[in-house]
């Protein structure tokens, strides 16, 4: 399994003091923050993409892949790419960029977006927004995969002859993750390609999101891609940890009740009943987050949101500490006891790599003497057509598909 952290890029009030970080400083912690996860031993850093103040996430691969440049195994992802109000061909671009100067460690989690206004700010109608999810990600999925598009959809312009550049590293696509917090049909689209379903398990009790993992699950199984037990499952969660649970409330309290995203509702103990928050000592976490495997079964990533709602940073780096020096080290052996063997590894460029070539030399994309004239010299690229089952032809694998 893979741990890891992920933020919103938030900024709000810390309520202890009043005071409120510039976008400037927030950006520059968010920053430490990542590379101190890496220290600690987690394994994924995502990232959330807004596009209106409080946040400040609006670009997120330029963001990652600077952080890239200062670590050196940290799988760089986000929560969410927006694949609503995105054009598919830039994301195409920018998350292949992303895989290349990361050397492989970048994947993504496409969601629809929880912010309503984006869509007008970005020529989109709301109304509209499952459609542009579905007819968005096939366009995306085979920009990835072919090296010369011709497409026509409701939403865009069409595309004749059309390359995405460049080409995704060893010819192996970012692995994506579709998440959501409601809607089924998003489970449907994830099962249907065999991609990831990340469900994010913060604002909903834990029935809510086990049918739709359920729901995922049996139609990944549907499609062919293996047996439900195979899907590829990834789970969000919230923590606040302490060395015991008394100080721990006490602590997070005063952030909870002030902020924007859950203040001024339920009570802590009330949520924390209700969703997976869960606030008190490493070992109150050790078990909360133990047990999802018996809701939700197996799954292959974990992630963990502890730097919002006003949090300073030394507080967000001390519950990194706690998290890669305590807790995590302890859910790995948990949620590895008796772990199916059919049940896949968390996916990775090096693992997708080896599912889609066994032993042969992955692809290494070098353009030919065409200078991109796709209408009528085809590929332009001197090893088109792709091999049959490659992971840039038609007959990709599932794990690269």
């Amino acid at each position: 399994m893979q741990f890891g952290i992920f933020t919103v890029s938030d900024i709000t009030e810390d309520p202890t003091n009043g005071t409120t970080p510039s976008e400037a400083e927030k950006i520059r912690n968010t920053i430490t923050v990542a590379k101190h996860a890496e220290e600690v031993g987690l394994d994924v850093f995502a990232l959330g993409e807004h596009h209106n103040p409080p946040f400040w996430s609006s670009s997120p691969t330029t963001t990652l892949a600077y952080i890239a440049a200062q670590t050196e195994r940290l799988v760089l992802s986000t929560a969410t790419t927006l694949i609503t109000t995105n054009d598919p061909v830039k994301i195409a671009e920018d998350y292949a960029m992303l895989q290349h100067v990361s050397g492989g460690r970048a994947d993504l989690i496409l969601g629809r977006g929880n912010t309503g206004p984006v869509y007008p700010w970005f020529g989109k109608d709301i109304r509209q927004g499952l459609a542009l999810a579905i007819e968005n990600y096939n366009l995306l999925h085979r920009l990835w995969r072919e090296d010369v598009v011709d497409w026509e959809g409701q939403f865009r312009t069409p595309l004749q002859g059309f390359t995405s550049t460049p080409r995704p590293l060893d010819g192996v696509p970012p692995f994506v993750w579709h998440g959501s917090i409601r809607t089924p049909e998003i489970a449907e689209q994830a099962a249907y390609y065999g991609d990831g379903f990340f469900a994010n398990n913060i604002f909903w009790p834990k029935e809510h999101y086990q049918r739709l993992i359920t729901l995922y699950r049996q139609r990944f199984a549907h499609y062919g891609h293996g047996t439900p037990e195979q899907a590829i499952v990834g789970l969000g969660g919230q923590v606040f940890m302490a060395k015991n649970s008394q100080d721990a409330v006490r602590e997070f309290r005063p952030y909870f009740d002030n902020a924007p995203v859950y203040g001024h509702g339920p009570s802590l103990e009330d949520f924390s009943e209700m969703t997976p928050l869960t606030v008190g000592s490493p070992q109150q976490i050790i078990d909360r987050y133990a047990s999802m495997r018996e809701t939700y079964g197996d799954y292959q990533r974990q992630l963990f949101l502890i730097d919002h709602a006003g949090l300073p940073l030394k507080t967000v780096l001390q519950q990194l500490d706690i998290l890669g020096g305590e807790v995590v080290p302890v859910l790995r052996r948990e949620l590895q006891k008796d772990r199916p063997a059919e049940v896949p590894d968390a996916p990775t460029h090096a693992n997708l790599v080896a599912a889609t070539y066994g032993d042969q030399a992955p692809r290494q994309a070098v353009p030919g003497a065409n200078r991109g004239d796709n209408l009528t010299a085809g590929s332009p690229y001197q090893d088109a057509p792709a091999p049959a089952g490659s992971a840039f032809g038609a007959a990709a694998t599932r794990m690269g598909a």
